[in-house]
């Protein structure tokens, strides 16, 4: 059983989900991510490149495929030059499925990125049939604020941790009654935010990674905090700490106090 803040439903799409999500990025292994459906996460980020975790979806869903969320993508021209309606059909051949939940374009690093091309091309894939929602991962927050409320987009993935906090600015407020998806990565800014930045005091308290997790949780406007764990030990430890319930209000402050910390060491997009 999920503790009541691990739990929601997904925006707009409206499937319950655990608000814990788990990513291909770091190629967790076959153990974990067996480990997460056993634990009851739901929802869940691949990519071309991990064979591993679409070999477990494609042999674990079968009849209750409609229970999971399943979220992928493809790439910005920029990198590779990929036509998104193919892509989203490798990854319905790879894991078996007649459809995905979230198609996201990656990569949209700056506006300039999305271009009239990726507009639609994204759109026609939104009006296949084949995805109940599309989306793109972006660092330009306020672009994908833009692409929100004009019904461009159902889902955003965009950076949000205590040391990059613009999305309680700059998206959190100005997001669509139509009530879209938010996804939420780099919990724990790349690890940066495990780690004393300079002229820290040496004895001063660093989060842990579970820290950071719930931190994110701890906005209700986040429908789902990715974790990127590479192996099951990360992601058993991060869970279980996770699963002890939303950080204190003073947990809060300090960690909203060790990211700015963070952030004035490395200066890297808020």
């Amino acid at each position: 059983m999920q503790p009541e803040y691990l739990r929601a439903p997904l925006g707009k799409l409206g499937t319950p989900v655990c608000r814990i999500g788990l990513s291909a990025t770091y190629r967790p292994g076959r153990a974990t991510i067996h480990k997460a459906l056993d634990e009851g996460l739901n929802y869940f980020l691949f990519f071309g490149f991990d064979s591993q975790m679409i070999g477990v979806l494609r042999d674990s869903l079968g009849a209750r495929r409609e229970q999971y969320v399943l979220a992928s993508g493809g790439y910005n021209y920029i990198w590779t030059h990929q036509n998104l309606r193919r892509a989203l059909e490798r990854r319905l051949r790879q894991v078996r499925t007649d459809y995905l939940d979230i198609f996201n374009f990656f990569g949209v690093t700056r506006r300039k990125y999305f271009t009239g091309r990726v507009r639609e091309e994204l759109q026609a894939v939104r009006e296949s049939g084949l995805v109940r929602a599309v989306g793109i991962s972006t660092h330009d927050r306020e672009f994908a604020a833009e692409l929100l409320r004009e019904g461009t987009l159902d889902a955003v993935m965009v950076h949000y941790n205590a040391a990059q906090r613009g999305a309680e600015e700059e998206v959190f407020p100005r997001l669509p009654e139509s009530n879209p998806v938010v996804v939420a990565f780099t919990a724990t800014r790349w690890g940066s935010l495990l780690r004393r930045p300079r002229g820290y005091p040496r004895d001063g308290r660093v989060p842990t990674a579970g820290m950071c997790y719930r931190f994110v949780l701890g906005n209700p406007v986040v429908h789902v905090c990715m974790m990127a764990p590479s192996n099951l030990g990360q992601f058993e430890s991060n869970l279980a700490e996770i699963r002890s319930g939303p950080l204190a209000e003073a947990d809060m402050q300090f960690m909203r106090e060790f990211g700015d910390a963070v952030y004035r060491a490395d200066k890297r997009v808020r």
